[in-house]
């Protein structure tokens, strides 16, 4: 397979990452803290920030460099920045996983930018369907949506069906009747339209109409918009040593018959555990589901023992890609070691710890 041929020559490659890359192998998994360990292309490995911190990602995709203007690029590094403080601020309060993780995922619904809250991709009905998840590492409780179409910020309302319900997923009208009931802020569906979306949505139906429904379910159709997976997911560790982890999306353009993907799916798009890591998803829905892989990550951690480093990358950087799934995934764990694996040409992400001093990047290389 192309993927798994691109995924293999991809391991030959370093990711430069400002800090994260001081180191030339990967560590075992460390007792103190250490240098930063990156083992692949599209891996990158960070080993113990200072006490607590938070990591962001705001999806995965075909995104090479040049393929967005200059200002685009900055448009994208100042929203992953502002979304990273917004998390770092809690916890540097004091606040808990949950809220930071909550804090930094409503700063990306809020922009037009990232497929989730308001830019959203169109179904192929021309309606937004929105899916969201969190998970709290601490007691292994969880929240999630699916399909809802007036819910300004899904992660809210996934975390009052985790709080203030004895359910873990609600969706469609009856998770809105919920939200409408605990105060959760809904819109009129035309605040989620952005013209950007909407003409991805037009792109899809007409190369659907040319090329046929089939030839746009795999990885090797790739445009510059539909190929990019803008699901956007945080997970941090607070002060207490607790995880947590969160996800929000729009799902994939064009989507039909009530679609779900891995983002709402505990163990698929997310997951937390204070036992293993924390792990939040982006890529090709499907694929995260069969093979389970934020929940896979940490089992692999919890059970054989192994760093998150190589845990991560054995799930997105082999089993994945055998599969023929492509994305990414952001992952913590208890010691605050942070991994940032994707297997695709680029993903947006971030990371910020206790000194304050975010970093952000796009690209492989």
């Amino acid at each position: 397979m192309r993927l798994l041929r691109s995924a293999r020559r991809l391991l030959v490659h370093t990711l430069p990452f400002a800090a994260l890359s001081a180191a030339a192998c990967t560590p075992a998994r460390p007792a103190t803290p250490s240098a930063v360990a990156p083992t692949g292309p599209a891996s990158v490995h960070a080993t113990q920030l200072p006490n607590w911190g938070i990591v962001i990602h705001g999806g995965a995709g075909t995104i090479a460099r040049g393929s967005m203007t200059p200002e685009m690029e900055a448009e994208y590094r100042a929203k992953l920045t502002e979304a990273l403080m917004a998390g770092h601020r809690v916890l540097a309060a004091g606040g808990s996983s949950l809220d930071a993780v909550q804090a930094a995922v409503n700063v990306m619904e809020d922009s037009p930018l990232f497929n989730a809250g308001k830019g959203a991709v169109f179904t192929h009905e021309g309606k937004n369907e929105l899916d969201a998840a969190v998970m709290d590492g601490r007691t292994l409780a969880a929240g999630a949506v699916a399909g809802v179409t007036h819910v300004k910020n899904p992660i809210n309302l996934a975390r009052a069906v985790m709080e203030k319900s004895r359910h873990v997923m609600l969706m469609g009208a009856g998770a809105e009747a919920f939200a409408k009931q605990q105060g959760i802020e809904l819109v009129p569906e035309s605040y989620f339209f952005t013209e950007r979306r909407w003409q991805s949505l037009e792109k899809a139906k007409a190369d659907e109409a040319k090329y046929g429904a089939e030839a746009l379910l795999g990885p090797e159709y790739s445009v510059p918009e539909d190929r990019k997976f803008g699901t956007v997911g945080a997970v941090a560790l607070d002060k207490n040593g607790n995880l947590a982890a969160a996800t929000s999306t729009g799902g994939v353009t064009n989507k039909r018959w009530g679609r779900v993907g891995d983002a709402p799916i505990i163990g698929a798009g997310t997951y937390a555990n204070n036992r293993s890591c924390a792990v939040s998803a982006t890529g090709t829905g499907e694929y995260f589901i069969r093979a389970t892989v934020a929940h896979d990550i940490c089992a692999r951690v919890e059970y054989q023992g192994v760093s998150l480093a190589e845990a991560a990358d054995q799930v997105v950087m082999k089993k994945l890609v055998e599969m023929g799934g492509d994305g990414g995934i952001i992952a913590m764990d208890p010691l605050g070691n942070v991994s940032m694996t994707f297997n695709t040409s680029g993903m947006y992400r971030g990371r910020v710890g206790a000194d304050g001093k975010p970093e952000v990047a796009i690209y492989r290389d």
